[in-house]
């Protein structure tokens, strides 16, 4: 059995390489040629592309290199077809995947797609093609499964979500030796150089006001340590860790974390976070009239209310932010709300099982029938 899997992110990496590990454990004679990471390689596929040449983020960086976009993915329909895989498995990243999964469906490819665009938030008009092109499909969020039954009457299967297992079992298994004798402020402000730059310089600033604690960024991988070295040397109390994300989470007293899916991992560790967000102007403007949810953060929009704050654009200022971090820290009975609302959300994650291991038997079953 041959699988030609496709992910175009750090987290599509992370929960790639843990269905390839679940996959080849209940068929160790399978071949995964694939699209990723260190993670994924790591794990036994054949890597083709990495996802940091893949990354684009906003509307106007993607114009911006929409040749580079096309040059993929006419490299990618050639790997394919040269492959020849008994199915393809793209998780996430709609913007390449779908054109992709659409194609392929011409070649008379069998097409899975895990974790599934986020068309509850925009694009909605997707799912029209979506439910032409893919064969199967497995979301990761428990509302998800209802939107695309009760909107679109496609059934659709929820397998948890796979950073439950990731996170608790690093839980389990760390033994990190402590970061700082300070106490620690977690920063995650992105995987890639241009939301790095739009986010990272506004947290440092904030650092010069608690000089009591030790803020910590999160390396992003495929980013360079001078890129952070350069940026870092004017600020006494703030330092890098690489490699190291989810100890520092552990070790954290609060976060200053990026939209995305590090909003996701920072509650499942337990850390009181401020949701930040900056794009571009062009890319904000446009963003904020075709987005139709309430929240950016998927810990409010999961439990459907504003458990973390979230600042973004205009609103993601310095003094803003301090003042944030510094309610984190001092304000006993919002601490203690986070920390319930957080113990629901990982409740709500959980009802699936395990995500990784459901979701490759569930691949599996469906292509032997």
């Amino acid at each position: 059995m041959k699988y030609y899997i496709i992910a175009g992110e750090a987290s599509g990496d992370l929960h790639g390489s843990n269905l390839i590990k679940e996959l080849k454990k209940q068929n160790t004679s399978i071949d995964i040629r694939c699209w990723g990471g260190d993670k994924m390689q790591e794990a036994g596929g054949e890597l083709v592309k990495h996802y940091s040449e893949l990354a684009f983020m906003g509307f106007s960086e993607v114009l911006m290199n929409l040749r580079t976009i096309f040059r993929n993915l006419a490299f990618c329909k050639e790997d394919i077809l040269q492959y020849k895989p008994n199915a393809l498995i793209l998780i996430d990243y709609p913007g390449f995947n779908l054109r992709i999964a659409k194609w392929a469906k011409q070649q008379g490819l069998k097409i899975i797609y895990y974790i599934s665009p986020q068309v509850w938030a925009w694009k909605e008009n997707r799912v029209k093609s979506m439910k032409q092109c893919i064969d199967k499909m497995l979301v990761i969020l428990p509302f998800e499964k209802d939107f695309f039954k009760n909107k679109w009457n496609w059934d659709v299967e929820y397998v948890g979500h796979p950073l439950i297992e990731v996170i608790e079992k690093h839980k389990a298994e760390s033994k990190a030796a402590p970061l700082s004798e300070k106490p620690i402020i977690a920063l995650l402000p992105g995987s890639r150089k241009q939301e790095i730059l739009k986010k990272l310089p506004v947290m440092l600033e904030v650092s010069r006001s608690f000089t009591d604690h030790q803020f910590i960024v999160a390396k992003a991988p495929g980013v360079d340590e001078q890129f952070y070295d350069e940026l870092l040397k004017d600020y006494s109390n703030v330092s890098y860790v690489t490699n190291k994300t989810y100890d520092l989470l552990m070790q954290a007293k609060a976060a200053l974390v990026t939209s995305g899916t590090a909003t996701l991992e920072t509650a499942l560790f337990g850390v009181p976070e401020v949701v930040c967000y900056k794009g571009s102007y062009l890319s904000y403007q446009i963003g904020k009239r075709l987005i139709s949810i309430k929240y950016i953060s998927l810990v409010n929009l999961i439990l459907d209310k504003l458990v973390v704050t979230e600042l973004i654009q205009t609103d993601f200022t310095v003094d803003a932010l301090r003042n944030e971090l510094q309610n984190l820290l001092t304000d006993e009975n919002k601490k203690q709300q986070i920390q319930k609302d957080y113990t629901g959300l990982h409740q709500l994650l959980s009802q699936g099982g395990n995500a990784s291991q459901k979701a490759a038997f569930s691949i599996i079953n469906f292509l032997s029938k």
